[in-house]
């Protein structure tokens, strides 16, 4: 089996032009014939690099819009033929058609396009039909051709063809593989999208990493998705396995907050948050949540991450930082800690799916996105709930609903006080939370209290009265609701309901 090809040919027709440039320009170096259609060819001659139109080679032009360019025999002719094979060979000669050694293509943006909410024919047209048969046929010829799928792999070509002017059988599987992974992924979310997304979950996620290791360094880990999309890292070292578990968190929790919020996060809990007028107050009072959790946590910001700030934050020892954009000042100030990952938030949609895999199979479920405004609480106590209560009680429901179960939150002027988290029992979650919060020195006089599931007894707003906490929010529906209801109205106590559980195990 032939295994170094120097590349003779190459087909270029990718909608992402982006990273493309160093390649193209390798290929002209090495004195590759450079064959590409329609924008990408327009790219190619704005680089000064001679470009040959698929057009000429196949003596049709583009018809239906550019539904149809490269769907011919002498193009997929070209990827197909078995060098090996003398027949394959002299049918080249005969029709005139190049050997394509050498087959950059990518899709569509069909999932971007669904994303966005384009109406259903702009979606349609993003199915790529050309592009998707181009990367198989390239990628089941991976003996002679080199197929590269996707922008995120432009980087890696590229060293290979400096480093050794040609490509070895053991690259072209490697990057076939990548391409087979794309085809499969890019059918699945295709096929989602006419079952109205009610697809059975299919492992088809596109770019594999590598990373150090798992959740422990005896296990092996590996992320199926693109961080590029998501983030742009300014600093620091690579994400591990627990940094991104961390960090699905911090997103998920920072995205259900429009006022100046920061939060400080470990293993996936809030350890502290809070909302203010500025962002280097709205950072200390989460940091005064617990100070001692916060050491090598994760930060996360909504809002643009200033100088000042910054100056605080170097202070503390943490793992990572993620904003929606930085002063440059911060930026130099945060990078004087070589190992502190430094992430910038792009605008990006998160899934309406989640998975988790189980036993010998996978649960599937929809995100939870429910958000218990003030305004639709039911207040089921003779006590109103203040405005301030109502402000503190959404603010600790956001929270509660973003932490483990069993799950108590105590709040206060938009600060978290403290929360029991991932407790057997609601009443374990409430003691851990008030005797935490009194250790940092809070007084828990006239705070909220945000429970994620109902109350089957009185035990727990009991314990918060004594405790000196004002107003509860809980979903309510407890066949004993009464007694809660009862206990506070006897001690002119605020419970609203939301009628919505909100369970994070």
């Amino acid at each position: 089996m032939n295994k170094h090809i120097q590349p003779k040919n190459a087909l270029i027709s990718v909608f992402y032009k982006d990273r493309l440039a160093p390649i193209v320009e390798q290929l002209n170096r090495l004195g590759v014939n450079i064959y590409s259609t329609g924008g990408t060819q327009t790219f190619i001659e704005e680089l000064g690099v001679d470009v040959q139109r698929v057009e000429d080679l196949t003596s049709y032009p583009s018809i239906l819009g550019g539904r149809v360019k490269t769907l011919h025999p002498k193009v997929f002719g070209g990827i197909l033929s078995r060098r090996e094979l003398e027949s394959d060979n002299n049918q080249l000669v005969e029709y005139d058609i190049p050997e394509f050694d050498i087959v950059i293509v990518d899709l569509y943006p069909f999932e971007e396009t669904v994303a966005s909410g384009a109406d259903e024919q702009s979606i349609i047209e993003k199915i790529d039909i050309g592009g998707i048969s181009l990367i198989r046929a390239a990628a089941k010829n991976f003996k002679d051709v080199m197929v590269i799928s996707s922008r995120a792999d432009y980087v890696e070509f590229h060293d290979i063809l400096k480093e050794k002017d040609g490509t070895e059988i053991e690259d072209r599987r490697r990057f076939a593989s990548k391409a087979f992974n794309i085809s499969s992924h890019y059918d699945s979310a295709i096929f989602s999208y006419f079952d109205d997304g009610n697809t059975a979950f299919k492992f088809s996620m596109p770019n594999a990493n590598s990373l150090r290791y798992g959740e422990n360094p005896h296990q092996k880990g590996t992320f199926y998705g693109d961080l590029e999309g998501f983030f742009e890292q300014l600093n620091g070292k690579a994400l591990s396995y627990n940094n991104l578990l961390d960090v699905d968190a911090a997103i998920h929790l920072i995205s259900e907050f429009e006022d100046t919020t920061f939060a400080i996060l470990k293993h996936n809990n809030a350890c502290g948050i809070a909302s203010k007028d500025n962002l280097k107050d709205a950072y200390k009072a989460a940091l005064a949540g617990d100070p001692i959790s916060a050491f090598g946590g994760i930060l996360v910001c909504n809002v643009e991450l200033d100088e000042q700030t910054a100056q605080e934050i170097n202070t503390l020892f943490c793992e990572i930082i993620i904003a929606p954009s930085y002063q440059k000042e911060a930026v130099e100030i945060l990078k004087s800690k070589k190992n502190r990952i430094i992430l910038v938030q792009k605008e990006s949609n998160l899934p309406n799916r989640q998975f988790r895999t189980i036993l010998n199979g996978v649960l599937e479920q929809d995100k939870d996105v429910a958000i218990d405004r003030a305004e639709g609480m039911k207040t089921v106590t003779k006590e109103e709930p203040t405005a301030q209560h109502l402000t503190d009680l959404e603010f600790a429901n956001k929270v509660c609903k973003n932490t483990k179960s069993n799950a108590i939150v105590l709040v206060k002027d938009k600060q978290l006080l403290a929360s029991g988290v991932g407790q057997t029992s609601r009443v374990d979650a409430l003691n851990q939370a008030i005797e935490k919060a009194k250790h940092f020195g809070f007084d828990l006089e006239g705070c909220v209290m945000a429970s994620d599931a109902f109350f089957p007894f009185a035990d727990c707003v009991e314990i918060a009265h004594q405790s000196g906490i004002k107003a509860v929010v809980q979903p309510g529906g407890s066949i004993k609701d009464n007694l809660s209801i009862d206990y506070c109205d006897e001690n002119k106590m605020v419970m609203v309901m939301t009628g919505t559980r909100h369970f994070k195990h």
